[in-house]
């Protein structure tokens, strides 16, 4: 049974159309011929409903007509509990997907109905923006093609004894009557006229996981160095050989330590330390690491430092349109005055001008 099992899987995988993913799911799709419901992936992909919540409304849409919906009957339906079911209901309710409301009876009895649509996003648009039903074809009736034959002959031998000019005029009169009905199915033929409806709009969300087929972008250059000096070239290398010390896994060729010294002569270059450069290449390893240099590559050029700033760079900006006066010593009584130059304070200066003596006014 094992055998057979694997065959049959071996087989189903070789008729997947297209180049098979390197990793996730695969799926073998085999088409349903009955007993199937349609789910939209707004649904099945919704990124604000839990999975029992998405479960339920595709249980609930496979149900037919008139079935009942309650939180009893799905919890006899379901192994979830009641709780559980009605978390999952008010989630459904709160996205559109179910609505529940009072129907009156007659007499004083009230019930509750629920209604579930596949499509709440529909219900938002305008009728003129919703997609147009599309119409029943018109049987046609078959119109029998012995009747218009045999009447010719009919006529024919009355034709004898009379003018050549009168059987003509009577054949014109028969191709009429089969025109009419040719002509008849042509009113449901309109269709065509309709006007075409809008797009649909937008899904709500769109999958954050491209598939397996979507092109891959190309992977950012290794980081290279400004000046790749002899001395950043031997401890790069020292560096890179010494992993396997730390990190088994990291066991690299001459070519692999080759191709990575520059991007590693990069990091040194702006003064990252070597113990928090083989601290961020070995920490945290995937289990099992399968390609030890890619991930070297991807961690090398993602988690890349930016350079060291200067020390003008770490200075305070001035404020603009803010200047600030300096503080001067006074000559004459050491008195402490803000002037952009050295001079005498106000009270020195009136009284040099009073002896008549030089003053040197600050500025």
């Amino acid at each position: 049974m094992d055998t057979q099992h694997n065959t049959a899987l071996t087989r189903a995988l070789a008729e997947v159309p297209g180049p098979l993913p390197t990793r996730g799911v695969i799926h073998i799709t085999i088409p349903h011929t009955d007993r199937f419901t349609v789910v939209g992936n707004h649904l099945a992909q919704h990124p604000d409903l839990s999975c029992t919540a998405v479960g339920l409304a595709v249980r609930i849409q496979s149900l037919p007509q008139g079935t009942e919906v309650s939180i009893k009957a799905l919890a006899a339906r379901c192994r979830e509990g009641e709780k559980r079911i009605a978390a999952a209901l008010h989630e459904l309710e709160a996205h559109g997907y179910l609505q529940r409301f009072l129907h009156r009876l007659p007499g004083k009895k009230v019930a509750t109905r629920t209604v579930f649509c596949n499509q709440p996003a529909e219900l938002l648009l305008p009728r003129s923006q919703m997609p147009a039903p599309v119409p029943a074809p018109v049987p046609v009736p078959a119109q029998p093609q012995a009747q218009p034959s045999a009447q010719p002959p009919a006529h024919a031998p009355e034709s004898d004894p009379e003018p050549e000019s009168e059987p003509e005029p009577e054949p014109e009169p028969e191709p009429e009557p089969e025109s009419e009905p040719e002509q008849a199915p042509a009113p449901p033929v309109p269709p065509a006229p309709l006007p075409v409806p809008p797009p649909p709009p937008p899904p709500p969300f769109v999958p954050l996981v491209p598939p397996p087929t979507a092109p891959k972008p190309p992977r950012p250059p290794l980081p290279q160095p400004g000046a790749l000096t002899p001395e950043l070239d031997r401890a790069a290398t020292a560096l890179l050989s010494d992993l396997r010390r730390h990190a088994p896994q990291f066991t690299l060729s001459e070519d692999d330590i080759r191709q990575l010294a520059p991007a590693v002569a990069t990091w040194l270059e702006r003064d990252a330390h070597p113990d928090i450069i083989r601290r961020t290449l070995t920490d945290d390893l995937p289990q099992p690491l399968r390609h030890p240099v890619k991930l070297l590559k991807h961690r090398l050029t993602a988690l890349l430092p930016p350079p060291l700033p200067g020390a003008c760079d770490l200075a305070a900006p001035a404020r603009p349109g803010i200047v600030v006066t300096p503080f001067q010593t006074c000559d004459d009584c050491d008195r402490a005055f803000r002037s952009p130059t050295p001079g005498h304070c106000r009270d020195c200066r009136e009284i040099r001008e009073h002896r008549g003596e030089d003053v040197r006014v600050a500025a």
